[in-house]
């Protein structure tokens, strides 16, 4: 059996191939048929342009429907797709390309030029695709034979290479297999009760895991119809809620959707499910859209290595400020620095083993092994607890705990803690080296009004040592791509506060 998993997504493709897959922001509509044969003839191109089985295909275009078309050539070909951010540097994209000497890159029409030095140094074919589907690409497989040929692949066969953002460090890439990305979404598809009737409306971007290896395989896997937006805009999906039964989002999603009056109950009562994930959703956040909608968000979580570890059920509490249990087949445990389980209820580092996990980074054997256990565990650098009933928090990451005068401190705690104050917005806590304390706690706000003294307004709640010595209000919290707040560019900014002088 053809362990590809292009062959085993089109196996869930409905008989019928004129049905709609896709629709774009302007309302074109999209069949199967036609998706599948523009696919083909851009694996036409492809292996016209020597992309054998395991090579890599570096992409780093805007979000279209013929992006998705790349997407699924790619897969059909056997090439490993690598997904890259539009907005990442030349410098950064000379580093993704020398590390992954892939056979070809294709780029939007306005970054050819200086993308062509870069791709000239590792032998890889340019081709370009702009968003709106104008470039090499379309325009040289327009006139070619389609090719249904599907590559054999074998499970464990490497189908996608995604980096991690190297906030650390340089950026790794998690080397994602056949089986990794079949496994998870064939879960996520059962657990969250996907049916061929399902609209879901894609806002994400497509270089990342949830955009790409969750909503869109969810969707292809799912034969259902797939509303595909260049990017988020809070009326425009509230346009489209009304024909749609899903929504994934961050949680900045679901902030700026609060933010519109005219998101009510009305507006989606056909949607059935609301998906949360890629940064922590606040527990403001979650009551005020139950309160306005009726529904409750599900959230969940996951990482570049792993895909999707665990999730809030369908059916069941959605407990907010909790990311659920582990999903079926996958073992979650919470460890301490040397690999030892902690009790139910402690904080630790989160371990993931099972079926999803990658199969380690590109090029890295040392890294790999490093944050791999012997029994198979993949450390994932965030700390959390498990309580007895499996319901898994999230209290931060571990690079982000703050030592002060020797005691631990989880920013999350003092955010939660924070986020309560009236006239605060949002918060984020970063350490700061301290002359006598080693770290202290700095408390980074956003607000609507004067939040006042606000070590004191929260001595009655937390313990002496983790109260914030610095509190700094600004406009906006430095986010990523994905809504993650960038805490890294806070620790250095603040790094010097508490510094003499």
């Amino acid at each position: 059996m053809n362990a590809s998993l292009f062959a085993r997504l089109v196996s869930g493709f409905p008989a019928d191939r004129a049905k709609v897959f896709l629709e774009t922001e302007d309302g074109t509509e999209v069949s199967f048929a036609t998706m599948l044969a523009a696919a083909g003839r851009i694996a036409t191109l492809l292996r016209g342009a020597g992309v054998e089985p395991g090579d890599r295909v570096a992409v780093q275009v805007e979000k279209s429907a013929e992006a998705v078309y790349l997407y699924l050539a790619c897969l059909q070909v056997g090439a490993v797709y690598l997904p890259l951010n539009t907005a990442c540097t030349a410098t950064e994209l000379d580093y993704f390309l020398t590390d992954s000497e892939p056979k070809a890159l294709i780029c939007d029409p306005a970054a050819a030029e200086a993308a062509a030095p870069l791709a000239a140094v590792v032998g890889a074919r340019l081709l370009t695709l702009g968003a709106d589907g104008a470039g090499s690409l379309i325009a040289e497989s327009a006139g070619l034979v389609s090719d249904r040929q599907v590559t054999e692949r074998a499970g464990g066969d490497v189908v996608a290479i995604l980096y991690t953002s190297g906030t650390t460090g340089r950026s790794k890439g998690a080397m994602l297999t056949h089986d990794n990305l079949w496994a998870n979404v064939a879960t996520l598809h059962w657990l969250w009760g996907f049916r061929p009737g399902d609209v879901l409306v894609h806002a994400l971007p497509l270089y990342h895991t949830h955009g790409l290896f969750v909503a869109l395989n969810l969707m292809l896997m799912n034969g259902g119809k797939l509303i595909l937006l260049p990017r988020f805009e809070a009326e425009a999906v509230i346009d489209r809620l009304a024909r749609a039964t899903v929504l994934m989002g961050v949680p900045t999603f679901y902030t700026r959707l609060l933010a519109s009056p005219r998101l009510t109950k009305e507006a989606v009562s056909g949607t059935r499910l609301f998906i949360s994930g890629s940064a922590p959703l606040l527990t403001q956040t979650h009551a005020e859209f139950e309160a306005r909608t009726g529904q409750r968000i599900l959230e969940r979580y996951g990482m570049t290595e792993t895909g999707m570890s665990a999730s809030n059920p369908l059916v069941g509490e959605r407990r907010a400020g909790t990311v659920g249990m582990a999903l079926p087949g996958v073992e979650l445990r919470v460890c301490d620095a040397g690999g030892a389980p902690a009790p139910a209820g402690e904080v630790g580092v989160l371990e993931v083993r099972g079926p999803n996990v990658f199969k380690g980074y590109w090029r890295m054997p040392e890294k790999s092994a490093a944050e791999t256990r012997a029994d198979g565990f993949f450390v994932t650098g965030d700390l959390a607890t498990i309580g007895a009933d499996g319901y898994v928090t999230i209290v931060g990451r571990a690079k982000d705990l703050v030592i002060s005068g020797g005691l631990n401190i989880y920013p999350k705690e003092v955010e939660e803690a924070l986020d309560a104050l009236p006239g605060v917005i949002e918060s984020a806590v970063v350490g700061a080296p301290h002359p006598d304390l080693g770290e202290a706690v700095v408390a980074v706000l956003t607000v609507s009004a004067d939040p006042g003294d606000v070590p004191a307004a929260l001595r009655a709640r937390l313990s002496g040592f983790k109260l914030p010595r610095h509190v700094a209000v600004v406009e906006t919290l430095p986010r990523n791509s994905m809504g993650k707040v960038q805490k890294n560019l806070l620790r250095e900014r603040f790094r010097d506060v508490f510094q003499a002088g």
